[in-house]
């Protein structure tokens, strides 16, 4: 079996006024005090402009090719932070409360997302 036989990838839903190319599909309900992991499916070519998250996050790519930009505000606006760190399939990154940072989808991917406390997503600009 494969991620693009299993069942559990089977049951996307497209969810309204996210990002073109996004489902989703949570696994555990919300939960103030614990996580949520939630299932992503991404098109190839698709991205998130610069955001950030209230809970510490962790992304595991079970397929494709994925991009991450981290961001410093400054008195003139958003700044990249080093190099842009590229997740390929087996590939974990983990990313802060608050850091800013945007997530561009070279490739059609599928991640398992796990969020430290209920999920939220904030723009940054």
């Amino acid at each position: 079996m494969s991620a693009s036989t299993s069942a559990i990838w089977k049951n996307h839903i497209t969810i309204p006024d996210t990002p073109e190319g996004f489902t989703l599909r949570t696994t555990v309900p919300a939960n103030p005090d614990g996580v949520e992991v939630m299932l992503e499916q991404w098109e190839a070519g698709s991205e998130e402009p610069p955001h950030s998250h209230p809970g510490d996050d962790m992304t595991v790519v079970v397929e494709g090719k994925m991009a991450i930009q981290f961001f410093t505000r400054t008195a003139d606006g958003l700044v990249p932070e080093g190099e842009v760190v590229i997740l390929n399939k087996g590939d974990t990154g983990y990313i802060g409360a608050g850091r800013i940072h945007d997530a561009k989808y070279i490739d059609a991917c599928k991640l398992v997302y796990v969020h430290d406390k209920a999920f939220g997503f904030t723009a940054e600009s």
